[in-house]
């Protein structure tokens, strides 16, 4: 991979670099926009953050003064894209596809990745991009400062559940606390993330954990906030982060998921603490994707029933398949 970031370093060739991150921003989002646009600037390249979606409140502090624009603000912007975090051209939505039909880089560690651009550093072993984009920083000896550091360790934490998550490893250590000795800072990191929440998002996880509904003899969860929802609780969807682990987290339980149900359709999240069930594969039969224990999707045109009914249906199956492997 390292070969592959030379090159698309080379490929820039002084061009201005749009740097786009997918919608409905995360940590690993937003972290690794912010540090890849920085480091670009570093080494005297014209770089900026471009995203469909606002940096979500929990995430000010990753983003730390970094100015985010959106496809209206580019004007007449005239350079390459390279995208972070998108597992495809269609994550950042569809209108920054089509101002940047060609992708010059990719930089991801999605497992549903298609390799859409020129060049292509894509680790499906890394757990966060964040981590992919550290390695890189560190190897090739580029500039890390602390604002750079804060937030590749903040998409880190968040796409590892704070280490929890299986894609944690070694490497991830490593880099984390490589990232610390260059001023990242954990404890604001958690600070930032996890106890700042706001009333309205405790009512929605109310409303979440009342919905809960259990199916394949206890062994799927899944739970619903109803359309509405977020205007009764003052909260937005950005306020759903991280919900749908208290739906894996029920002891027993080996599929875990969330279903917002929206005016167009609905949209789903699903979780598991076993890669085995590749949940991205579930996702991808509703037109999402995503990683082997974390996948989401979003369908127009249907009803909360139907799409509930089909996906119970999609779960079930993959449970009598994974059951046959076990037995093998």
């Amino acid at each position: 991979m390292v070969e592959s970031f030379r090159g698309l370093l080379k490929a820039i060739d002084n061009r201005a670099v749009a740097v786009i991150g997918h919608a409905r921003p995360d940590g690993d989002c937003i972290g690794s926009q912010v540090a890849l646009a920085r480091v670009l600037r570093s080494q005297g390249i014209d770089a900026r953050c471009v995203n469909a979606d606002q940096v979500p409140r929990r995430l000010g502090f990753a983003a730390n003064g970094e100015n985010f624009t959106n496809v209206d603000g580019l004007g007449e912007f005239d350079g390459v894209a390279i995208y972070v975090d998108c597992a495809d051209q269609d994550r950042p939505g569809p209108r920054l596809r089509a101002r940047f039909p060609d992708v010059l880089g990719n930089i991801d560690h999605h497992v549903s990745n298609s390799r859409y651009a020129i060049h292509n550093c894509v680790s499906v072993t890394a757990a966060a991009t964040c981590e992919i984009l550290g390695a890189l920083f560190l190897d090739e000896d580029l500039p890390i400062d602390a604002i750079t550091a804060q937030a590749l360790y903040a998409g880190i934490v968040t796409d590892t559940g704070q280490f929890r998550f299986a894609s944690t490893t070694r490497a991830t250590f490593q880099i984390s606390a490589e990232l610390m000795a260059r001023g990242a800072n954990p404890v604001d990191a958690g600070f930032q993330l996890y106890e700042r929440e706001p009333l309205g998002k405790t009512q929605l996880l109310q409303r979440f954990l009342a919905s809960f509904e259990l199916h394949a003899d206890n062994r799927i969860c899944l739970g619903t906030l109803a359309s509405g929802v977020f205007a009764e609780t003052g909260t937005s969807p950005e306020d759903t982060e991280g919900l749908v682990d208290y739906a894996r987290a029920i002891d027993g339980v080996e599929i875990g998921g969330l279903i917002e149900v929206r005016p167009e359709g609905v949209k789903a999240s699903l979780r598991t603490n076993d890669p085995l069930f590749r949940v991205d594969r579930i996702a991808a039969q509703f037109g999402g994707g995503g990683h082997a224990c974390a996948a989401g999707l979003s369908l127009t045109g249907i009803a909360p029933d139907e799409f509930r009914r089909k996906l119970v249906a999609a779960l079930e199956q993959r449970l009598v398949e994974i059951d046959a492997v076990r037995e093998r």
